[in-house]
């Protein structure tokens, strides 16, 4: 559940003011897509509002399953989880949360749920409304990173990346317009 600062940092980002009315910078949104988390699925329902669209909450978008360490306190996690932590920064394949998702099967979830909106050529502003995790895996894609090499992008809470997808001879091609761009307004 997001607490009043997590409304207001989303609110940030999708330049929407605090009644969720859409302001000079907010862009006109076709499609609203959401994970299926509460967290992400209240916001995104609002932010369709705003936009006079409707949101499509979709399983695929949702974070990777965690299994028994989802809702361990922080601290015990960091002791319970560490090697497997350590291993996965060197490997992003050693992630397999016991009774949980492991990161291939992740990955793959995440990228086929991005190439089905990178052949949406009848929208011209989707909305994805979702986790830091499955932007690890978005971004490097478009950026043609490895996604062993994705641990330096900065991912935080509220986190608001454009992409531009382009068509041409039916392939698609997508360049990263900005990221994090609520941090940036809020800076300037």
């Amino acid at each position: 559940m997001l607490t009043e600062f997590g409304w207001q940092q989303m609110r940030v980002a999708a330049s929407l003011d605090a009644s969720f009315s859409a302001t000079a910078n907010t862009p006109h949104w076709d499609t609203v897509i959401s994970s299926p988390l509460f967290r992400c699925r209240e916001f995104a329902e609002r932010a369709a509002s705003a936009a006079q669209t409707i949101c499509h909450v979709e399983e695929q978008w949702q974070e990777i399953d965690y299994g028994d360490w989802d809702g361990m306190p922080l601290n015990q996690w960091r002791r319970e989880a560490a090697n497997q932590f350590r291993a996965f920064r060197q490997d992003m394949t050693a992630l397999a949360p016991p009774n949980g998702e492991d990161f291939m099967s992740f990955k793959t979830r995440i990228l086929t749920a991005w190439q089905a909106i990178c052949v949406r050529q009848e929208s011209s502003h989707v909305l994805v409304v979702t986790h830091g995790g499955v932007m690890r895996v978005v971004l490097p894609s478009v950026l043609g990173m490895p996604l062993n090499r994705s641990f330096p992008l900065h991912i935080p809470f509220a986190c608001l990346s454009r992409i531009k997808l382009t068509w041409a001879d039916d392939k698609v091609s997508a360049s990263l317009i900005f990221h994090n761009g609520a941090a940036y307004r809020e800076a300037n």
